[in-house]
């Protein structure tokens, strides 16, 4: 049968705090810690706060220099488990301990406007894919992208189409993603993002 959907009203705000998970690890390419540095620039100079997983290292830590390096702010949120382990990056103006990854996610997702995967691996693949999913049953209003530098989730992309394609997901929540490389028409995606209403069944 034929679904029909009805959009939330869009909320009249611009994009202040952004979420970003990326992988804790550089990966084997210096343009990838390159490009997070930049994508964290970008972010300063828009006068966007970043609100990440508050770790030193790989990519995590070059988002947030490239943020705490050109002026901007920085929320960092860790669980005890890894700040325990050293993982904790200092130079975080706002720095939050919580205790399991679930509240970090959950507190992510409340802090910021919109929310953005970088290249990394699983734990930033199941960041990401939760505030989609999210997004169907109605536990999230606020906009997804991907920064898909160097066509780190062309591969996902196309996963996405294929459950479309194939009727397991519906066009609205399909458009609901948006992949990119450049930032401005990133953010401009997320401005003039529109929530659709929840999945019925």
């Amino acid at each position: 049968r034929h679904r029909i959907f009805k959009f939330r009203n869009k909320v009249d705000k611009m994009i202040k705090k952004m979420a970003v998970y990326c992988g804790a690890r550089l990966g084997n390419r210096p343009k990838y810690a390159k490009a997070a540095y930049g994508f964290g620039k970008k972010m300063a100079d828009h006068q966007i706060e970043l609100v990440y997983g508050g770790g030193k290292y790989g990519l995590m830590r070059a988002v947030a220099d490239g943020v705490l390096e050109n002026g901007g702010i920085v929320h960092g949120i860790i669980t005890e488990e890894l700040k325990d382990r050293g993982a904790a990056y200092d130079k975080v103006q706002d720095f939050r301990v919580v205790p399991s990854m679930d509240k970090r996610k959950d507190t992510m997702m409340n802090l910021a406007d919109g929310m953005v995967a970088l290249p990394g691996s699983i734990g930033t693949l199941e960041e990401i894919s939760q505030a989609i999913s999210w997004t169907a049953i109605g536990d999230n209003a606020k906009p997804v992208a991907f920064y898909n530098y160097a066509g780190f989730y062309d591969y996902l992309d196309k996963l996405l189409k294929r459950m479309n394609q194939d009727d397991f997901l519906e066009n609205i929540y399909l458009d609901t993603v948006y992949f990119g490389t450049d930032f401005d028409k990133i953010l401009q995606f997320m401005e003039d993002y529109q929530a659709p209403a929840y999945r019925e069944y």
